[in-house]
């Protein structure tokens, strides 16, 4: 039951967050999270507004003798990536998100848990609905629709907020502070095709990419996991060739910055050369976990006989779609050389799926350097343009540039070494946090982002580790208590 975890501490954190469990607020859908933060700050009290775009506003004076700190933005955003598993039954407008404690972690029966960001969330409106907590002026910034396109961080007009330091709860790391990331890219690219007959004495299957352990297209990009899309269109491209396969419909992937961890196809083949493909099929789940094995133990290809299609796509668009998605830049594609152990620049080839008359085909590309994103983007543009393919390049954001001389930066890494008896680690994102965008709105804001210990986000494996929880709150209170004067 989801309301075991409200006997966890900090019992004010893990409360609200249950009660943002239990409302729906999948990207895109955020009307019911809106209304239910405006009234939980109303209700303290506190100046509540909503902007134009969806963004939660909420203000919380200084506490008595604390009115000369310089001032706070605690931020978050309201969404969740809505993501599970193919026989999960949860419909992310309406149901809540079923939370359970599963040894040291939390997290959730077969869909996305929604810490990212629920946690930072529920920790800033514990300081809003505190009496005792130590403060100077509080502005908490709750933006919209940041997984799916940072509209509310776009949206964020220049003159409403006062703070001068921004602490963004948005990191997965505890016991590390982020002072940059990266910027990223979206790619659309979509193929118009005809429909065509199905040919007499062909039998139609289901070809079937699963058990692939996703994730989170940046952060977890340096780990080496499958792309469902690039698998499946590594079948598909000698299967056309031998058993003169022709495909009706595909569903590859969900989201841009998921990776994508299923991919499926209806496809016929000629009656009398479909045992050879069944085998074939086999021949390549082998190869796939042969090689992907140590990073995909659950991996699985299949193909499962199934009702016969109305109609096929064109042969000629499916071996252009098929020569794209093959062709296709995929992971990572440069480390950098001035992080260690950092991702400088990445590719996610996210969706891939026939909608109507088209196939669409999505990605996303990010990286710390702005020129090697642009790259990236034009690599995408030849490519579809040799495909004959319509492509488009929008969604654009910034990076966030590292700070080393920050004056929070400092002041943290203090209380953290004081408090826990380490100095904390400084670290950029492979990631686009808001940071990024909010810093070019309000460019003289001081930035931090930092967070408790979140595994697997973008994917139903995501869960936050009890333990941080409350390392990461207790870490925020003290830095709340000793922000600096102004």
């Amino acid at each position: 039951m989801s309301k075991e975890i409200l006997n966890l501490e900090p019992k004010e954190v893990w409360a609200n967050f249950y009660a943002l469990t239990q409302v729906p607020r999948p990207s895109k859908h955020e009307d019911k999270i809106q209304e239910f933060m405006v009234n939980f700050g109303e209700k303290l009290g506190l100046e509540t507004f909503k902007d134009e775009v969806g963004n939660v506003i909420i203000r919380k004076p200084a506490t008595p003798g604390m009115e000369d700190r310089k001032g706070i933005v605690l931020q978050g955003h309201l969404d969740m990536v809505p993501q599970k598993n193919s026989d999960t039954n949860h419909d992310f407008q309406k149901d809540p998100i079923d939370a359970y404690i599963d040894g040291d972690w939390v997290t959730a029966r077969g869909t996305t848990l929604g810490a990212d960001n629920g946690m930072g969330v529920a920790a800033a409106m514990s300081v809003l609905a505190s009496k005792e907590i130590v403060h100077g002026p509080i502005e908490a910034l709750f933006t919209c629709d940041e997984e799916t396109g940072m509209t509310g961080a776009f949206g964020l007009k220049p003159d409403v907020l006062q703070g001068d330091i921004l602490l963004n709860l948005d990191s997965e790391d505890e016991g590390e502070l982020y002072i940059g990331c990266a910027g990223g890219i979206d790619a659309t690219v979509d193929f118009d095709f005809s429909k065509e007959k199905v040919p007499a004495n062909t039998t139609a299957f289901k070809l079937a990419v699963t058990g692939l352990k996703g994730g989170h297209s940046g952060l977890d990009i340096i780990l080496y996991r499958g792309n469902s899309n690039k698998l499946l269109f590594r079948f598909i491209k000698p299967a056309l060739e031998h058993y003169d396969m022709r495909i009706a419909t595909i569903q590859g992937g969900s989201l841009r910055n998921a990776i994508p961890r299923e991919s499926f196809a209806t496809v016929v083949v000629p009656t009398d050369k479909k045992d050879k493909f069944v085998e074939c099929v086999a021949k390549f789940e082998s190869i796939f976990i042969n090689e992907l094995s140590a990073k995909e133990p659950n991996l699985s290809f299949t193909a499962t006989e199934c009702k016969m299609p109305v109609e096929l796509m064109d042969a000629d668009t499916v071996q252009r779609v098929t020569d794209f998605v093959y062709a296709a830049p995929n992971g990572v594609i440069r480390m950098s050389d001035a992080m260690e152990n950092m991702v400088e620049t990445s590719t996610n080839l996210a969706i891939v799926q026939t909608k109507g008359n088209k196939v669409l085909i999505a990605a996303l590309m990010r990286s710390f350097v702005e020129t090697a994103k642009d790259d990236l983007g034009e690599m995408f543009t030849s490519l579809a343009r040799l495909a004959k393919a319509n492509i488009e390049l929008n969604g654009a954001y910034p990076g966030w540039k590292p700070n080393p001389d920050s004056v929070i930066l400092t002041e943290m890494q203090n209380i953290y070494q004081s408090k826990f008896g380490k100095i904390p680690e400084i670290k950029a994102i492979h990631a686009g946090l808001e940071c990024g965008l909010l810093g070019s709105v309000y460019p003289k804001w001081d930035m931090i982002s930092f967070g408790p210990t979140i595994r697997f986000p973008h994917s139903p494996d995501e869960k936050v580790e009890i333990a941080t929880v409350k390392k990461f709150y207790d870490f925020l209170l003290e830095t709340l208590k000793d922000v600096p004067k102004k």
